[in-house]
């Protein structure tokens, strides 16, 4: 239900959107970015609550990453720029149908994943 596309290979301080496609109306889903790096846990990226009702970032992109979503297309973004070579990862989007806001930032807060997508970032 969810496609994310838009990763690529990129030199440091450069950007990227990526792009996350849903197959169906996202405007009452929690939708989210996640990030995962060979040999680490999945790490909390970026979300908007659904209904508009606010936006969160990891401290690890804050100021850097922006995450945007085009209810109309059904279709969530992240623009991230500046990016860091520890940025590199497989990028999921995911999507929670009755996420509470204390678990906004938690992998299992969210019912539906993307296949991912992978950013490389080279110094």
């Amino acid at each position: 239900q969810l496609q994310a596309s838009g990763g690529g290979s990129v030199q440091a301080g450069g950007s990227l959107r990526l792009s996350c496609a849903a197959s169906t109306r996202t405007g009452s889903m929690t939708v989210a970015w996640f990030r995962q790096a060979p040999g680490k846990e999945r790490e909390f990226v970026a979300a908007a609550f659904r209904w508009s009702g606010g936006i969160y970032y990891g401290d690890s992109v804050k100021g850097r990453f922006t995450i945007s979503r085009d209810n109309a297309k059904n279709t969530v973004y992240v623009q991230m720029n500046s990016l860091k070579p520890e940025d590199t990862a497989v990028y999921y989007c995911a999507a929670g149908t009755s996420l509470v806001l204390s678990r906004v930032r938690q992998v299992d807060g969210y019912n539906y994943w993307g296949q991912g997508t992978q950013v490389t970032v080279s110094s």
